[in-house]
């Protein structure tokens, strides 16, 4: 996979979905989650709809799909998206870690880049594991937010780098978003959890989500970066990230100034992880 996913604008995969999942990436749910006629099938964190938008162009036919989000506005959007797009489909808010349906009712379960979300992440796989019938299948995929990997063949760069670390760090804690309990590296620690909710495992794929620059990038890929830190700042609270922001600026000003200096022998690598695992609802 390889999409507009940026470290230097966006420290996490945590809102990026829609940006890297890709036809590839539909035929994989497709193939695992195995909506075949007459078979019920949920989506946990549906979010504004991506995946059911996705899986209908691929003209499933007599297949239920029933699709939940915490947030009544997401759910809002998706049923929106579902109509424009003449699918099929059930929307309705609910929480994942107490999900309004009874034991065994759906065929296949699944949920993509939500769990991260979720402080009680063992619950929410119990649920998934509990709404779905004996033999039935359970896919989740969440990334590893904390193993990011960057490479600049430029020192400014790096540089950048770290100071991206700094600012968004902080910006982070004031906003509470690294004092709670959610696990932004829950994807290497899906497999112990299904194995612990009674879901057989199958299957872990791994999916790299990442991009190369071989040669400077265009005035507007650092103008998109200026414009995403930009926006960041003007979102904190505090004096001192703040600063950290703006010395950020000042360090990816001058990384482009080198990049454009450094001409082709230019090169800037992104990856980062995605693990989807796949199991089988134990007997």
């Amino acid at each position: 996979m390889a999409r507009d996913v940026d470290v230097l604008s966006a420290p996490t995969l945590k809102h990026l979905r829609e940006r890297w999942w890709d036809d590839a990436f539909t035929a994989f749910v497709k193939d695992t989650v195995q909506p075949r006629a007459g078979r019920r099938i949920l989506d946990l964190g549906c979010g504004t709809g991506t995946a059911e938008v996705r899986l209908s162009r691929l003209q499933l036919t007599q297949v239920t799909l029933v699709a939940v989000d915490l947030s009544p506005d997401r759910v809002a959007e998706a049923l929106a998206a579902a109509r424009s797009h003449n699918i099929r489909a059930s929307f309705a808010a609910a929480d994942g870690c107490a999900l309004p349906f009874a034991d065994g009712t759906f065929d296949s379960a699944f949920c993509v880049a939500v769990l991260q979300h979720i402080a009680d992440v063992g619950a929410a796989v119990r649920e998934l594991a509990r709404v779905t019938r004996s033999g039935g299948r359970v896919v989740a995929v969440e990334p590893d937010n904390s193993a990011r990997y960057f490479y600049s063949s430029l020192a400014s760069g790096m540089g950048a780098f770290e100071a991206s670390g700094r600012f968004f760090s902080s910006l982070a804690q004031e906003r509470s978003e690294t004092s709670d309990t959610s696990d932004g590296a829950v994807g290497p620690r899906l497999p112990t959890l299904f194995a612990q909710s009674g879901v057989e495992l199958l299957d872990v794929h791994l999916f790299p989500v990442s991009r190369a620059r071989l040669g400077p990038p265009p005035a507007s890929a650092w103008q998109g970066r200026r414009e995403a830190v930009q926006s960041a700042i003007a979102r904190a609270r505090e004096d001192g990230t703040r600063r950290l922001g703006e010395e950020y600026l000042e360090r990816l000003d001058a990384y482009a100034a080198d990049a454009a200096g450094a001409g082709r022998s230019f090169v800037e690598i992104q990856n980062t992880m995605l693990f989807a695992t796949v199991g089988q609802k134990s007997g």
